[in-house]
Parts: C-alpha cells; structure tokens; sequence
C-alpha cells in the first residue's frame, strides 16, 4: 500500500472482511452447509428458469416475472456465495480493492431489481385476480418487459451512483470490513472523507426503493382481498389465494428479513445479528423462492414432471441405440 500524504491516507490494495464464524471447529461444517445451500440455489433457479422459458404452457406473465425472479435470485447469492466459501480455505478473508466494488455493484443492483420485480409480480396478480377478463390485454408482452427493464435500468444506475461515490473517495489505513462480504455501510466508516452526502444518497434512495416497492404489494393485496371477500363462490375464493399463495409467501420472507435487519434497534451485539439476518437473504431465500414456487404451483409440479418424463425417454431411446 501506498502512502498518499500525511493525514494516514492509503490506496487501498485489498480489504480484509470478517468471518462467519471465528470458532476453528466450526468453520469445516458451516462451508459444507453453505456450500450445499448455494449449489441447491444455483440448481433451483437455474431450473426454474429453464423451465419457464422452455415449456409453452409456461408462457405467461407469471411465469415471465417468476423466471427474473429467479435470475435476480441467482444473481445476487452468486455475487457474496463464492466469495464467502473461498474464504473458509484461506488463513485470512480478504478481497481485492476491484472486486469489493465489482461485488458491491452487482449485489447492489440484483437486491434492488428483485424489490420492484416482486412488486411487479403483486400487480400481475392483482390484475388477473380483479381483472380477469382483461387480464391477457393489460399485462401485454410489452408491458411485461417494461415492468422488467425498468428495475434493471434504474438499479443499474443506481448501484453504480453508489458505488462511484464510495471508491472515489479517500479510505484511511484500517482496512478491515465489518462483514463477510463488501456491503455500502461497512465501507462508509472506513473513509476518511466526508461521509455526508454519501449516507444521504443511500438512505434516501433505500426508503425509496423499500417502502415505494413495499406500497405497491400492500395495495395490490389489499385489492385483492377485498375482490376475494366479494366472492360468492368459496371454490372461488380457495382459487383466487392459490394463485398469489407462493408469491405472498416470498414476499413476506424477503420483506420481514430486510424489516428485522434495518428496522429493529441495534445493540452491542448487532453485528451478529446483523451477519445472520445478511446470511438468510443473501442465501438462503434464494434457496428457498424455487422450493416455494415449485411445491405450492401446481402448473410448475405438472412441467417439472412433464419434463422429468420426456428426459427419461430421451435417455431410454439413447440406451436402446447404445445397447
């Protein structure tokens, strides 16, 4: 490292972060499980994202918003899950200047996308639940991609913004991140600089991405619970839960941990709290959004059997050649 000037300035080379665990014992069964975990991921949505742009009868707006779902899933456990499983091999975690700030933006821009994708799932719901004879003409294909590009877009710019005011400013000697993986917060409080206007952009455009994408859910549900109490038929009614179960079920997960982790009050010992509550968002719901959608979804159950089936005849056929 470097030495800029006087007032203990570095150019920073690489970043030590923190372990899951500290305990020696502990950390040969925590990779194991968090191995397993991130190949279930890796194999669950890529899978659900198969599945749904193969299968015809999968071609629906649900199932377009499901298969991003799935992709932002991939995409931001991918961005921390390697990185934190490579660092169980090692005597020391670190992580270099460049790829701190190239994981922090593609976990910043995955994290962010999947936010307003469940909230563009809420609508989609809504829609066919309150608006089922006009379902196919609101929810068009274009509508689809513009529900779609539009997160992408703005949470591209967004973690880029973020990420350009954090690296462009001066960090001092201490280097050690406060996390097992490069997070905007923990990097703040190792500048020396200003730190002013940063907190401000990201606290600002936090609330926005939260509470506007959590406003659109709370609508969309509230509307379709008053269309389901108007239901005269109860078969109507135990469909019409069916078909926003799984989503409702992903939402309040995803919401609930992102509530407990920046609304409940910290304590000396929040940063464990803080490792867990990162751990199950960052992993484990990735894991468990195909497991949801896969064993409440009938449609998904009947594809995955439909092409378990056709795959073991491909492999009979090919048996049958071969012998």
């Amino acid at each position: 490292m470097a030495l800029m000037d006087k007032h203990n300035l570095t150019m920073l080379s690489e970043f030590i972060l923190m372990r899951i665990t500290d305990v020696p014992e502990l950390q040969p069964p925590f990779f194991g499980l968090f191995l397993t975990v991130y190949m279930v991921t890796v194999v669950g949505n890529l899978g659900l994202i198969i599945l749904t742009k193969l299968d015809p009868r999968l071609q629906t707006p649900m199932y377009f918003f499901l298969r991003h779902l799935a992709f932002t899933d991939l995409g931001f456990s991918t961005a921390v899950g390697p990185k934190m499983l490579a660092n169980f091999a090692v005597d020391q975690p670190t992580i270099s200047y460049n790829w701190c700030a190239t994981q922090l933006t593609f976990f910043s821009m995955f994290i962010t996308s999947e936010l307003f994708i469940l909230s563009a799932m809420a609508y989609d719901r809504y829609v066919a639940i309150c608006q089922p004879l006009l379902y196919t003409v609101i929810m068009s294909h274009r509508l689809c991609q513009l529900l779609v590009a539009v997160p992408y877009v703005y949470s591209v710019f967004l973690s880029l913004l973020t990420i350009i005011k954090i690296f462009i400013s001066s960090f001092c000697s201490y280097n050690v991140i406060r996390h097992f993986y490069c997070d905007s917060l923990p990097l703040i409080s190792l500048l020396c600089s200003d730190t002013r206007e940063i907190k401000l952009i990201i606290l600002i455009f936090s609330a926005f991405n939260l509470v506007s994408s959590l406003l659109i859910v709370l609508e969309s549900y509230m509307l379709i619970l008053i269309a389901i109490l108007r239901m005269n038929s109860v078969e109507g009614r135990h469909k019409a839960f069916s078909t926003c179960g799984s989503h409702l079920t992903v939402v309040v997960i995803f919401y609930g941990t992102l509530f407990f982790m920046y609304v409940t009050p910290k304590s000396s010992d929040s940063f464990d709290t803080d490792k867990m509550a990162s751990l199950f968002y960052t992993l484990v719901i990735p894991m468990l959004n195909p497991m949801i959608y896969s064993l409440r979804n009938k449609e998904v159950k009947n594809s995955l059997h439909r092409t378990w089936r056709m795959l073991a005849n491909i492999g009979f056929k090919v048996h049958c050649k071969i012998c």
